[in-house]
C-alpha cells in the first residue's frame, strides 16, 4: 500500500509539473487517484520545503522520473554518490547552522552584559560576586535553604525580552525540586531567601544555561525570574506534623 501511495504521489507530482502549455494549468482532482496523487505530491513537497531549503527543482523533478521509470541505465547517480552527497550536504548544513548558534550567542551575550550593567544601577538591585543580581520584591522570615535543601517555588522566567518561557504559577502548581539540581543562579539565589520570600532572580548565561542553552531559551541567554520561596523541605515537614 506504501509504495501504491508513494507511485501515485510521484506520478501526481511529475505530470503537474510536465503539463504542456496548451493544457489546462491546474490538473483535475475529480477521481480517488488523482487527489489522492495530488494529496502525496503536496506533503511530499512541503517535507523537502522543510528538509531541503536549497532543493534544486530540476534535478529533483529529473530524479523523481528517473527512479519512477526504473531503467538502472537513465540514473545519473549510484547509490554511493547518493549517500556521499548527502553526507557533504548535512556537514555543510551542520557548518552553517553552528556559525548561526555562535552568532546568537554573541549576540545574547553582548545584550546580556548590556542589560545586567544597566540593571545594577537601579535602586534595590544587589550583585552578589559571581554575578548574580537580585531585587527583593518581598522579605520572608525564617530559615534559609541550604545548598543540597530541597525547596518549594512558585516562579515566573522570563527572557530579556518580556517573553514567559516558564511559569509554575500559569500552570497553578508550585514546584519542588533540590537547590543541587537547578542551574547555578537558582542554586546561589534561593539560598538568599526565607521561607515566604519573593525575590527577582537577574541570571547571566554562565549561571543559566550557557552557549548550549535549553528548549526556548537561546545560547547565552541572561535570565529573569520572579522567584516565591514557599517552603524549605516540605516532605520532611509534612512527616514532622504527621508524627506530632
Amino acid at each position: 500500500m506504501k509504495k501504491t501511495l508513494l507511485a501515485l504521489a510521484i506520478t501526481g507530482l511529475v505530470a503537474g509539473c510536465s503539463t504542456p502549455p496548451e493544457t489546462p494549468a491546474d490538473p483535475k482532482l475529480d477521481s480517488t487517484d488523482q487527489k489522492v496523487s495530488y494529496g502525496m505530491g503536496l506533503v511530499l513537497g512541503e517535507r523537502m520545503g522543510n528538509d531541503l531549503p536549497n532543493l534544486q527543482m530540476d534535478q529533483f523533478l529529473q530524479g523523481i522520473q528517473h527512479g519512477h521509470a526504473g531503467d538502472d541505465e537513465t540514473k545519473r547517480m549510484s547509490r554511493e554518490e547518493i549517500q556521499q552527497a548527502l553526507m557533504e550536504y548535512q556537514q555543510t548544513l551542520q557548518e552553517e547552522q553552528g556559525k548561526q548558534i555562535e552568532e546568537l550567542a554573541q549576540k545574547n551575550r553582548e545584550a546580556g552584559d548590556t542589560f545586567l550593567a544597566e540593571n545594577a544601577e537601579r535602586d534595590g538591585i544587589e550583585t552578589t560576586e559571581s554575578g548574580l543580581q537580585y531585587e527583593i520584591l518581598e522579605e520572608g522570615n525564617g530559615v534559609k535553604p541550604g545548598a543540597t535543601d530541597m525547596v518549594q517555588v512558585h516562579y515566573t522566567g522570563e527572557l530579556l525580552s518580556g517573553e514567559v518561557f516558564d511559569s509554575s504559577r500559569e500552570r497553578g502548581e508550585p514546584v519542588t525540586f533540590g537547590l543541587n539540581q537547578v542551574i547555578p543562579g537558582w542554586t546561589e539565589g534561593l539560598q538568599l531567601m526565607s521561607e515566604g520570600a519573593r525575590y527577582k532572580l537577574y541570571i547571566p548565561s554562565d549561571l543559566a544555561y550557557g552557549p548550549g542553552g535549553s528548549r526556548a531559551i537561546g545560547p547565552n541567554e541572561t535570565l529573569v525570574f520572579d522567584v516565591e520561596l514557599l517552603a524549605i523541605n516540605p516532605d520532611a515537614n509534612e512527616e514532622g506534623s504527621a508524627s506530632e
